[in-house]
C-alpha cells in the first residue's frame, strides 16, 4: 500500500482550507485517510499552517511520499530540514547537538521571517487606509468649497432679487403718487 501526506479539501466554495492528512494513495481525496497531521488555511495573509512535526517527520521516515503541495508544507515548516539533518546524524557526519542547533537557528530565522512580513502587511494596511482617508479629505474639500459657492451665489441672487423687488415697490409707490394727482389736476 501507497501512503501519501496530502491535501484533503475543506470549506465553502470559493473559501477552501485543507487538512494534512496521511491516506492511502488509491483513497479519493476527501475520503477516507489513516491520520490527520496538520491544517492548511492559505486565505488568510500570510497562510496559516498547523503541523503536527512529529507525526509528519515519523510517516516520512516510515516511507509515505508527499504531494507537491504537502512537500512545500513540510519544507516551509522545517519537517523536511530535520528529516535531512537526522540521516546527517545517521551517518555520523553532524553530532546531534549540533543538528539541534542549526534547525533551532533556522527555525528561528524563519519565524523572524514572518513576523516580518505580518509586520510588513499591516504597515501597508495602515498606509492604504492613511492614503483613502487622504484622499476622501480632499473630496470633501472640493465638496465643501463647491457647496459654500453654489450658497454664496445664491445669496447673491437672493439679495439682487430682493433689491430689484424693492426698486420695483418704490416705483411702483411713484407711479402711484404721481398718477393720483395727475388726474386730480386734469380735473379741476
Amino acid at each position: 500500500m501507497a501512503v501519501k501526506i496530502r491535501l484533503a479539501r475543506h470549506g465553502k466554495k470559493n473559501y477552501a482550507f485543507f487538512h494534512v492528512v496521511v491516506a492511502d494513495s488509491r483513497a479519493p481525496r476527501d475520503g477516507s485517510f489513516i491520520e490527520q497531521i496538520g491544517t492548511y488555511n492559505p486565505n488568510t495573509n500570510p497562510a496559516s499552517i498547523v503541523l503536527d512535526a512529529e507525526k509528519a517527520l515519523q510517516w516520512l521516515n516510515n516511507g509515505a511520499q508527499p504531494t507537491e503541495t504537502c512537500r512545500r508544507i513540510l519544507s516551509y515548516k522545517g519537517v523536511l530540514l530535520k528529516k535531512h539533518l537526522m540521516e546527517g546524524v545517521k551517518k555520523n557526519a553532524l553530532t546531534q547537538e549540533d543538528a539541534d542547533a542549526k534547525l533551532a537557528a533556522w527555525l528561528q530565522g524563519k519565524e523572524q521571517q514572518v513576523a516580518n512580513k505580518k509586520s510588513q502587511l499591516e504597515q501597508a494596511g495602515r498606509d492604504l487606509k492613511k492614503t483613502r482617508l487622504q484622499a476622501e479629505a480632499k473630496v470633501n474639500e472640493v465638496k465643501a468649497a463647491a457647496l459654500a459657492k453654489k450658497r454664496s451665489d445664491a445669496a447673491i441672487k437672493a439679495a439682487e432679487e430682493r433689491a430689484r423687488e424693492k426698486g420695483e415697490e418704490e416705483e411702483r409707490g411713484e407711479e402711484g403718487e404721481g398718477g393720483e394727482g395727475g388726474e386730480g389736476s386734469q380735473e379741476v
